[in-house]
């Protein structure tokens, strides 16, 4: 089986407004994601960041819990955050993950928005099960990923859809269900 890397991308993303924007790290969004990675056996966790004061932060945010008290305080957090790795651009991750692989990754854009070009979570479990090229998950911030993200990645994947109209679920949310979707065992 191949194996699905995940990347959060704070830039390129869109504002409410729709213009393109950096948005900000967050560490929640850091904690839980890196534990659903670790659940779902992703090998690595990407952090997509251009803004040097944010991967800045975030190094120590890690250090904290890699290194420092955190480690031993809870070494379970320690072994999910042990995935994140800090990038600039989505091209550095498909870098890094064609140096550990020997392959660049095919992409996975993901989106709350409908669109015609979409493949299912059932069709894509599917398709990553059987390749043995490495897949790339990207998952927006924001009010999600660029036009230009969208129309250059292998594969938009379905939205998550709910009971009703409403359909804005926190990314780290939508990461777990999509890993679960993808991954999870059946």
């Amino acid at each position: 089986m191949a194996s699905l890397y995940v990347a959060l991308i704070h830039h390129p993303v869109y504002d409410k407004r729709g213009q393109v924007v950096t948005t900000s790290i967050t560490t929640i969004d850091l904690h839980d994601i890196a534990r659903s990675c670790r659940t779902y056996g992703v090998p690595a966790f990407y952090v997509v960041s251009p803004v040097d004061a944010l991967r800045g932060l975030m190094r120590r945010v890690l250090r904290h819990w890699q290194e420092g008290y955190g480690s031993t305080y809870n070494p379970n957090r320690r072994e999910a955050l042990d995935l994140i790795q800090l990038q600039r651009t989505l091209e550095g991750v498909e870098i890094d993950i064609e140096a550990r692989t020997g392959r660049l990754p095919k992409t996975i854009a993901t989106s709350a928005r409908e669109s015609a070009d979409t493949t299912g979570f059932a069709a894509l479990r599917e398709e990553i099960a059987s390749s043995e090229e490495p897949w790339l998950l990207l998952l927006g911030t924001g009010w999600g990923l660029t036009a230009e993200v969208l129309s250059e990645a292998e594969r938009r994947l379905v939205p998550i859809t709910g009971v009703g109209a409403y359909n804005h679920l926190s990314v780290r949310a939508a990461a777990s269900i999509i890993l679960d979707r993808l991954l999870g065992t059946r």
